[in-house]
């Protein structure tokens, strides 16, 4: 359900310079004074160190810490160093911060990231009874089912951002040429009825693709597929979501594969995917700019086409085709928990309680700072100051109460609010909170890997032959996806058991 961009070298250099910042300057739980109250004593205020994935821009981020710290060293005694973590680069630093002996409190963790893994070797407190006593605030801001969604053997590791947890699916298209062509999407019912779109486009339009792909791992089929299956994971080995069934299959060995292969491949050689959508590095973004694309496949939410009509430089309008869905890690995804290496856990949950009940925190962590990074209009909605804005933006889904924040001009004031309602409609993975432990078969994973890499794309953007499949799922029995399924199930029916 989400997407972000990768960078790298930078990323490492600006950690290393933050974390040597924060040795010394006292974030490894030495404490720095506090003025004293009438009788002349002084406190000792904590410093810790806050971890997240870096998609965004920090040029400012000293002066929204600052702003930051003014506030929680008068609620709760303590000031947070952020250190942000390029993604390209974030599973190695990650672990090297748990292993070692570096200040670490508050960090995003993810069962996209080796989540049950840090569980079990014990780089991650158990939050229970932290947030009994401290966490209160969290408790009461966060939906049992997101709430529970997260444990690992009944018990607390993480804490999950408020966003959307379930999804969507259909098509996106440029409304321009939707009037254009008298095009009325709300008379779309189905992926299949979605082709006589794509031809009118195709004779009409020369030069614009009437399908572009989000990325080479997005492609047609995938997409096709998405509402169809809790992918657990890693998707080496799924769920259905039709049905009761809890049986771990190989999703590349369906029915429902073949035939959302065989879709892909009749659109590609009518001409509606572009020719080299299997190999191309062009996002839907750039494509979308460039007048080159009509539309695309996509999960989405609500608010979708607001966010995507600053994408993409066009007013966009969208057809859903499914009901939402919610696999089995969407709690998990991203989330808060406190590192083994906090020498004051105590603090650490303070802070995170700050971030689900606090707005003013909240609004400085994620839009910054008043007047320099946004303005607030005349509706109590905010917008970029004029010239627009720079020097600091962060992606909001990775931690927090989100629906304290502010929301941006031209999206539907009340986004939180539909966003919590979307979540309750949701249809969940009979999986859900279920996190794979990938390690006691990680040669075979990495093995499978290798060839689903060499055929998925292709496969799914409709430029290889259908009749590859069974090549492809040879190819991966040889290489262990068997082990892979048989090792899911055993842990799948294992939490199933747990959790009744």
């Amino acid at each position: 359900m989400l997407r972000f961009t990768k960078q790298t070298y930078l990323a490492f250099a600006l950690v290393i310079l933050l974390l040597a910042s924060a040795c010394s300057s006292g974030t490894d739980g030495e404490s720095v004074a506090k003025p004293g109250d009438a009788q002349g004593e002084s406190e000792q205020a904590t410093n810790l160190t806050m971890a997240f994935i870096g998609i965004g821009t920090f040029t400012d981020i000293e002066e929204v810490q600052q702003a930051i710290n003014k506030i929680t060293l008068e609620k709760i005694n303590a000031t947070v160093k952020l250190v942000p973590i390029d993604v390209s680069a974030w599973q190695q630093q990650v672990n090297l911060l748990l292993t070692g002996s570096e200040p670490l409190d508050l960090l995003v963790t993810s069962s996209l990231f080796n989540y049950s893994t840090q569980v079990s070797r014990g780089q991650l407190i158990e939050l229970d009874e932290l947030l009994e006593q401290h966490g209160q605030g969290v408790i009461e801001a966060t939906d049992p089912i997101t709430f529970n969604g997260t444990k690992i053997n009944g018990k607390v590791y993480g804490v999950s951002s408020f966003r959307e947890m379930v999804a969507d699916y259909g098509f996106i298209a440029r409304k321009d040429l939707l009037d254009k062509h008298g095009i009325d999407l709300s008379q779309v019912k189905s992926y299949a009825d979605l082709e006589s779109v794509f031809r009118i486009i195709k004779e009409k339009e020369p030069g614009i693709s009437p399908i572009v792909q989000r990325s080479t791992t997005n492609a047609v089929a995938t997409e096709l597929l998405a509402s169809q299956f809790d992918s657990l994971g890693d998707g080496l080995g799924v769920l259905k979501m039709a049905g009761e069934s809890t049986e771990v299959v190989n999703l590349y060995d369906t029915e429902e594969y073949r035939q959302a292969v065989e879709q892909a491949r009749a659109w590609y050689q009518a001409g509606y995917i572009m020719p080299d959508a299997s190999t191309t590095q062009e996002s839907n973004t750039s494509l979308m700019k460039a007048n080159k694309g009509f539309g695309y496949f996509s999960n989405m939410k609500p608010g979708f086409e607001e966010q995507e009509n600053s994408l993409m430089g066009y007013e966009m309008e969208a057809v859903r085709l499914t009901e939402p869905v919610g696999g089995s890690t969407g709690p998990s995804a991203f989330m808060l928990s406190i590192a083994r290496n906090s020498k004051t856990p105590e603090k650490a949950m303070q802070l995170m309680n700050l971030l689900y009940t606090d707005a003013d925190v909240m609004n400085l962590l994620v839009h910054g700072l008043e007047g320099k990074h946004y303005v607030m209009g005349d509706n109590g909605q905010i917008k970029p100051p004029e010239g627009g804005a720079s020097g600091y933006s962060f992606n909001q889904w990775e931690v927090g109460n989100n629906s304290l924040t502010y929301t941006w001009e031209g999206t539907n004031p009340d986004q939180w609010e539909r966003i919590k309602e979307f979540n309750r409609s949701g249809i969940y993975s009979p999986a859900l909170g279920f996190s794979f432990d990938a390690s006691p078969v990680k040669t075979e994973i990495a093995a499978v890997t290798n060839v689903v890499n060499q055929y998925k794309a292709g496969l799914e953007s409709g430029s290889l032959d259908p009749g590859t499949i069974t090549e492809f799922v040879d190819k991966q029995k040889k290489a262990g996806i068997e082990r892979i399924i048989a090792e899911k199930q055993k842990q799948l029916d294992a939490f199933l058991a747990a959790n009744q």
